[in-house]
């Protein structure tokens, strides 16, 4: 246990920096718009690199290198639909939903803009659409409470439950005091964190063999045969579904936000700039982690007692067997930094959902700035809770649900996003269709078609996109302010992209 005290008091050094930064924003939070948006300032760097970090959670440091250790280069296939899902959103939805946010009543939230883009006077989609985002990010949440939890009773040898609180209660603390500032900002942190992590870790590894390149290739041809092949044993079903991952980057409410906050459209093309560039590297680093991990084991046999047993600890027994403990202390942190990241932004969008669309939009219509930013810190309190009540049994059966909680965001929000950024003749009917299509049949899918091997967003995206279509054509036509207020988001974003071509 004495070796792993360097580790330890790193961790805790960093929780308390991230409870540092969220008192730091506490202090910029001057109302509501400010908690759950950060006033639409976030610059080109920040916004890149906090939809990173609150995208990638413990998946690419732990689930990502250990698929790759199993199976070989044929798990990237995620990763490449990923990188394309994510730069399509960055380059047509990303300035187009900040503008259209702003137009549409300064909309802060997805359920908002929904209801101000189609006219829904009667509330019936922002009901319909806060409901799927709170029972999905409620078990999203759980799930990032289980993770911590694991990673801090694997590092430390700490009870499962004392692991949980202690977790939660880190992450808890930075986001209830300083809201979307404090997330932003310690995202940025937290991705920084990630790459240094994702880029040495392999280099290191790599170092290790003797002989390097001549070496690895020997090993890993030995102890996988197929590890290079990047068609290995997989059908066209298989790669299709892999590479449908990245629909569910247009649906994802917690990356769609950061889209929200940023200071200006024309900060967009810098920040898919840099967050592709993060997102790039860190994938290509986790693949390399999982990769060049098959030639290390093989090499040092007696260390693989651990990784043979669960393949997404390769990239923390390589980072304690490699790394003196102080920087492993800083190199696992980026596990919990992952965690705590996606966790953070998960939390503040449940808590904004409750706020703004059901408290607000039901109950307070009048309510004061004040009133409201206190509200949703009791709803992060209140959504925490019902997470770490969820994560209590980690081999519960609801935490399985989180396998297509990706794609129940992608299908019933991800159409939605796309058309009605694009398409004016979308309806109200259109849209509660569509998303309640989406969201259906990827959980009927899941359920019944399993055995067809077909990733669920598939299907799912594809009859909410039709249904959308179909109904929005079969009603009669939106009300003209509707089609108008589509008309002045669309010539300001023109407009701007414009003056920002012309600047150049």
């Amino acid at each position: 246990m004495s070796q792993l005290n360097p580790t330890l008091m790193t961790f805790i050094l960093y929780i308390i920096a991230m409870i540092a930064i969220g008192l730091y924003a506490y202090r910029a939070t001057k109302n509501f718009d400010d908690y759950i948006l950060g006033g639409r300032s976030l610059g080109s760097v920040v916004t890149a690199l906090s939809a990173g970090a609150s995208d990638m959670s413990g998946w690419l440091l732990m689930g990502l290198p250990g698929a790759i250790y199993l199976s070989g280069l044929s798990e990237s296939w995620i990763a490449i639909g990923l990188i394309i899902g994510a730069w399509l959103n960055w380059l047509f939805v990303a300035g187009r939903l900040r503008i259209h946010t702003e137009v549409q009543n300064n909309a802060l939230t997805l359920p908002d803009y929904f209801t101000s883009r189609f006219g829904d006077t009667k509330k019936i989609l922002r009901c319909t659409s806060a409901i799927v985002i709170l029972i999905f990010f409620a078990i999203y949440c759980a799930s990032g409470m289980v993770a911590g939890a694991r990673l801090f009773e694997s590092l430390f040898g700490w009870s499962y439950t004392t692991a949980l609180w202690i977790g939660a209660i880190a992450t808890i603390s930075y986001v209830c005091i300083g809201g979307f500032l404090a997330i932003s900002w310690t995202d940025t942190f937290q991705a920084g964190l990630m790459i240094f992590a994702l880029l040495l870790a392999p280099i290191m590894t790599y170092l290790a063999i003797d002989n390097h390149a001549i070496e690895i290739n020997t090993l890993i041809n030995t102890a996988r045969p197929t590890a290079n092949y990047l068609m290995s044993n997989l059908s066209i079903v298989a790669i299709i579904s892999s590479m449908a991952w990245g629909l569910g980057y247009f649906g994802q409410p917690h990356i769609l936000v950061r889209f929200m906050a940023a200071d200006s459209v024309k900060s967009i093309p810098a920040a898919r700039r840099i967050g592709m560039t993060w997102m790039i590297l860190c994938l290509a680093g986790a693949v390399a982690v999982g990769y060049f991990g098959i030639a290390y084991f093989q090499a040092y046999p007696e260390l693989a007692a651990t990784v043979q047993s669960n393949p997404e600890t390769i990239f923390m027994e390589l980072t304690k067997i490699l790394f003196n403990p102080w920087i492993a202390g800083i190199i696992l942190a980026a596990i919990l930094a992952a965690v705590m990241s996606t966790l953070s932004c998960q939390l503040l969008v449940c808590s904004s959902t409750l706020t703004e669309d059901l408290y607000k939009g039901f109950f307070r219509k009048n309510a004061s700035q004040t009133e409201l930013v206190w509200v949703g810190r009791f709803m992060v309190l209140a959504i925490a809770v019902l997470a770490i009540a969820l994560a209590f049994n980690p081999n519960s059966k609801v935490l399985g649900l989180v396998a297509y909680a990706w794609a129940g965001f992608g299908a019933a929000f991800g159409p939605l996003i796309i058309l009605s950024l694009f398409w004016k003749r979308m309806t109200l009917n259109g849209a509660i269709v569509g998303m309640i299509v989406g969201a259906v049949t990827v959980i009927v899918w899941k359920n019944v078609m399993a055995h067809t091997g077909l990733y669920e967003i598939v299907p799912g995206f594809i009859l909410s996109t039709l249904c959308i279509v179909v109904v929005s054509l079969l009603g009669k036509k939106p009300d003209a302010s509707v089609t108008k207020r589509f008309d002045d988001a669309n010539e300001l974003y023109h407009k701007e992209m414009l003056e920002l071509k012309n600047s150049k």
